[in-house]
């Protein structure tokens, strides 16, 4: 059996773009999060500037887009994707407030003034 390196007949590689409905203020909050966490982690270097990771990580999540097309495309591996994709979920869940000292959490239900316990809304 020999073996080819050559592409198989008709096959092409594909590219293509698209226009992501992303505002500038969600790309540079994301970018300037990604800034402070490389500055606190002392991370001097990545192949591309956190402004590009931002947009490229966002448009993997809004357009489901495969990691491997995201890759490839940017001349990255599909692994660093991967990576900064879950580096910057975590950051923005670290944003989030926790359950405990939300100001959304569920207020007591309402008690009639005879300390029996009944909940006036089934009245």
């Amino acid at each position: 059996m020999t073996r080819t390196e050559e592409p198989a007949e008709s096959s092409c590689c594909l590219n293509y773009q698209c226009r992501s409905p992303l505002s500038t203020r969600t790309v540079s909050h994301l970018a300037g999060l990604l800034r402070r966490h490389l500055k606190m982690i002392r991370s001097w270097w990545r192949i591309l500037p956190p402004g590009r990771i931002a947009v490229i990580v966002l448009t993997v999540l809004w357009h489901d887009q495969r990691l491997a097309d995201m890759a490839g495309g940017n001349n990255l591996s599909e692994s660093t994707v991967r990576r900064w994709r879950d580096e910057l979920i975590a950051l923005l869940a670290a944003q989030l407030p926790s359950a405990a000292t939300s100001s959304t959490a569920p207020s007591p239900s309402p008690r009639s003034d005879s300390g029996s316990g009944h909940d006036l809304r089934r009245v």
